[in-house]
């Protein structure tokens, strides 16, 4: 056979090969490499390394931070202010720019880590043969053809051909999902329908050896491994931006435009009907400008979705990307892993059947705590008769421990297979002492697990004579039985019992169990030949035990609250479709009355997009899937329009993590893989902690729209100043430096307070909001800029216009005047103090009425006295900053020149103090009358239904 040049091929049939192939195609020796073809092969194949993609640079991250539309327009606007001869507006405008661009990037960036996850995986050395001897060499020098020795405990660092095995477990959760450790053989794999990845001789990257101990020659090290392929799916899918991200974009384009469109057009007007020269036509086009952009929408938001962040957390949810949390408010769909998400991958006895009858198990976990129930309720302990034996049997055919906690109040620990571990936790809960029943019955030979004959037996010295227990798949060990033991005596396996046999395989199977026959044999004395073939015959059945991974106990009501919620949840798995389908409709993801239908990978595979996306708009399961697989569902979920959350703690689950709207990895199980390409980790690794992480992202998606609508109907009194000067020649009621510090400074904290409203009350019976819906709508509009928006500028205008009147200047009554432009000119003359105090009085009424506005917007449609007026400190703390930074600016004098503003007369607060009570008392009135109009509806139709 032609030598291949191994590493390249990474879909060579590596598991056909017979061992002397296998050394001649990847020209190596049962002694290992030299040390000198070793060092040629690490030169030419290069080191067993992860390779991680170059990305975009630390600076030119920062750097977007800078030149998005809404930086770029108030850039724009700071050069405008310079050209126009205001340098300190100019320098305030840039320093917004820095402020927001500095704290954005601080909040947001990071180093993508999910690859270098990868690396850290591979353990530093392993055992290798180099010349013939055994070598500690690092993981990163092994090379195609290098020979792997392999124990318990080892982490493998590349794909190997094994080539020896002495009872081989070795744990593949990591990569196939599979909740219970496979079984390797060293002998080929001619079976075609086999695939590269489930056959037994193949041993992967980044598995770990449970048990046993092996041989294999290493045929694909670094990115050739499977390993390697996961991470080119992790690092080739790229970070989509979050429905709160796009909606953000969008509505920054959109006023972005707008204040630019209204400031090019109030230029021109303030040019060609005021006649002014063109750097004073600049500034007032940037006054405009500043008034209509948020310019501290930005940060607010992002300090909101850090607040909602640190809530998360006190709920177990560590969230790593801060637009995630509102993902997850409008999220349809939760794409979720069966093993150690759902359930807790802790395997648990729960049945036993014997030919005089049937048990169950109580208890969950590996703590021995719990008991074995007749059907009539009677506890026989310790066990007796068959049951005894069996138990005895099952758990001495076995190899795994059972670990009890160093630490009072921590949990039982396992060392092996789950399963095995799991017959030794039922037979101490039947008060058998198994390291008693061990040294009665001492082990002289295994029969180790094999794939073909899908049984395990140990030969045992019991009294004179030798006797064989054997576990394994019920329908292959019961084939070898002539008898079963019934009350104690052997009784024949006729026709009878083979037909109660098979009905309580069947009503297992039903239940989703895993179950295991348990039979024995008392050899003939003088065997000296324990083959398989030999020894496994003419055996006596003692019984099946049913066992299963249990769900975690706050799962069933975390997928109601779900399906409450109008969220789908779809459970994509590495376990069989049976077992997949069982947990579901316990748990509740799957009712008894629905139909459901079991995709497996292959068949994944064989559809088209259409046959895919048909598949989904169904009740389906994905079982037996790869990670292309799931990568592949959540594409065709993002297709169809679904915002999707992505649930995983293996490496197989990192390309879906990352591509979904939402990742959400396993803290305690979880690999380092899954978890840095998630966007959240679950501390407790609960799925229940995904409802709370959702009502917590719906109730920060209402409180952006709350301070949304504070913060935009501060700019309608900002605004009408500069309109008001076009359209009546009057003075600027409010300068430009008195915007922005309402919009960066007054108005900063009672904005953010309004993020830490708690969830409304029903916010999870509502459905998901769709991913269309606009952030800000015409309602919100409407609130902002028709109502609230309006009352303020009124009631700002009538204070304007009030301290004017009180300082004898009644021809303001009068306008407009065909002499107005001198009578300006005479409102701006004197010393320029009634100006000052007019502009005070203005920016003073703004934040005041701020104080009622902010209570206003705390609610929707209820009364804000409903949920306790005093309710949110964080508001009143706002509130009572806002109030403080507003005398601070108005009253001390090293302040006053730069914001424009003068100390205002005591008697001048008594109008400002008014507006906060009239706004909060007219916002009352409308959301009573909408109250009133909403019960007016539900009681005509309530009587319609009547008719």
């Amino acid at each position: 056979m032609k030598q291949a040049d191994p590493q390249p091929q990474e879909d060579f049939l590596w598991h056909r090969l017979r061992l002397p192939e296998l050394y001649r195609t990847l020209d190596s020796d049962p002694k290992g490499l030299s040390s000198g073809k070793a060092a040629a092969r690490l030169l030419r194949y290069g080191t067993n390394a992860i390779s991680v993609p170059p990305g975009r640079s630390l600076y030119l991250r920062l750097l977007d931070n800078f030149t998005h539309l809404m930086a770029l327009l108030l850039w724009a606007g700071g050069a405008m202010a310079f050209v126009g001869g205001m340098p300190e507006l100019g320098w305030a405008i840039w320093a917004v720019v820095v402020i927001n661009a500095v704290f954005s990037f601080w909040q947001e960036s990071r180093a993508e880590k999910a690859v270098e996850a990868l690396k850290r995986l591979l353990p530093a050395q392993v055992t290798v043969l180099r010349d013939g001897e055994e070598r500690l060499v690092p993981a990163e020098e092994l090379v195609p053809g290098d020979l792997v020795l392999l124990s318990q405990g080892d982490r493998c660092s590349a794909d190997l051909r094994l080539v020896e095995e002495w009872d081989l477990r070795v744990d593949q959760s990591t990569l196939s999902g599979e909740s219970h450790p496979a079984r390797k053989t060293a002998d080929p794999v001619p079976d075609e329908s086999i695939s590269r990845n489930e056959s037994p001789n193949l041993v992967f990257a980044g598995t770990s050896v449970v048990s046993g101990t092996g041989r294999g020659v290493v045929f694909a090290t670094g990115m050739h491994t499977e390993f390697g392929g996961i991470a080119r799916l992790t690092s080739a899918t790229a970070d989509t931006p979050s429905p709160l991200q796009q909606e953000i974009n969008r509505m920054t384009r959109l006023i972005s435009f707008l204040a630019l469109a209204i400031g090019v057009v109030f230029f021109l007007l303030s040019v060609m009907i005021l006649k002014r020269e063109i750097h004073a036509g600049f500034i007032f086009a940037v006054g405009m400008v500043v008034a209509f952009v948020p310019e501290g929408l930005l940060p607010t938001v992002t300090l909101s979705l850090a607040m909602a962040v640190q809530r998360m957390a006190k709920r177990n949810a560590l969230v790593k990307r801060l637009s995630s949390v509102e993902a997850l408010g409008c999220c349809t769909v939760i794409c979720t892993d069966k093993t150690g998400t759902l359930t807790q991958n802790e395997m648990t006895v729960r049945e036993i059947w014997l030919p005089a009858g049937a048990y169950t198990v109580t208890g969950a976990g590996y703590a021995p705590t719990g008991e074995i129930v007749a059907g009539d309720g009677f506890v026989e302990r310790p066990a007796r008769g068959a049951m005894r034996r069996l138990l005895v049997a099952a758990g001495l055919c076995n190899d795994a421990r059972v670990v009890a906690p160093a630490v009072e109040g921590s949990a039982w620990t396992v060392v092996g297979d789950p399963t095995e571990a799991a017959l030794k936790v039922a037979a101490r809960k039947g008060g058998v002492d198994l390291e008693a029943e061990s040294a009665r019955l001492p082990r002289l030979r295994e029969i180790p697990f094999d794939a073909q004959r899908k049984r395990m037996a140990t030969v045992h010295r019991e009294g004179e004579g030798e006797t064989v227990f054997v576990k394994g798949a019920p329908a292959e060990v019961a084939a070898l039985c002539r008898a079963a033991l019934s009350d104690g005596d052997p009784v024949a396996l006729d026709a009878g019992l083979k037909q109660r046999l098979s009905e309580a395989l069947d009503s297992f199977a039903r239940r989703g169990y895993r179950v295991l026959a348990v039979a024995e044999r008392r050899l003939p004395e003088g065997v000296t030949d324990y083959a398989a073939q030999l020894v496994e015959q003419e055996l006596l059945f003692l019984g099946l035990v049913a066992m299963h991974d249990p769900p975690r106990p706050q799962v069933a009501s975390a997928v109601k609250k779900c399906h409450e919620a109008g969220i789908r949840i779809i459970m994509m798995t590495g376990d069989y479709g049976l077992t997949a389908e069982s947990v579901a409709r316990r748990i509740g993801v799957m009712s008894e009355e629905r139909k459901c239908r079991l995709v497996s990978g292959g068949e994944l595979d064989a559809m088209d997009d259409g046959a895919l996306a048909a598949a989904l708009e169904g009740e389906v399961i994905f079982a037996r899937v790869a990670p292309e697989h799931k990568l592949r569902v959540v594409q065709a979920l993002q297709a169809a329009g679904e915002v999707v959350a992505v649930t995983g703690d293996g490496v197989n689950d990192a390309p879906a993590l990352k591509k979904a709207d939402i990742g959400i990895a396993m803290g305690l199980a979880g690999t380092d893989v899954a978890k840095e390409a998630a966007d959240m980790v679950l501390v407790d690794d609960n799925f229940a902690s995904i409802v709370n992480a959702v009502e917590e992202g719906r109730a920060v998606y209402a409180n952006i729209r709350k301070f949304v609508t504070y913060i935009l109907t501060s700019n309608v009194p900002e605004a009408w100043p500069f309109i008001l000067q076009i359209m009546l020649n009057l003075p600027l009621p409010l300068t430009v430096m008195q915007v922005l510090a309402i919009d960066l400074g007054t108005d900063m904290l009672p904005a953010l307070a309004l993020g830490t409203e708690p969830p409304e009350q029903g916010i999870m019976e509502r459905p998901p909001r769709p991913r269309k819906e606009r952030l800000i709508n015409k309602k919100l509009l409407g609130r902002a800029f028709l109502w609230l928006g309006s009352m303020q500028a009124l009631f700002c205008l009538a204070g304007f216009f009030l301290l004017y009147l009180s300082y004898g200047y009644e021809e303001l009554l009068h306008l407009p005047r065909p002499d107005l432009l001198p009578y300006r000119e005479r409102l701006l003359s004197a010393d320029g103090t009634v100006y000052v105090l007019a502009t005070t009085i203005f920016f003073a009424g703004v934040v005041c009425a701020q104080v009622g506005n902010a209570f206003a917007c705390r609610t929707d449609r209820v009364s804000v006295f409903s949920v306790g007026f005093f309710s949110n400190r964080f508001l009143l703390a706002g509130i009572v900053f806002e109030l403080a930074l507003c005398l601070l600016l108005i009253y001390l004098p090293p302040l006053q020149p730069v914001f424009e503003v003068g100390a205002l007369p005591g008697r001048f607060w008594g109008i400002t103090l008014c507006f906060p009570l009239l706004l909060l008392l007219a916002e009352e009135g409308r959301k009573a009358w909408l109250r009133g109009r909403e019960q007016k509806k539900g009681a005509l139709g309530a009587s319609s239904e009547k008719r």
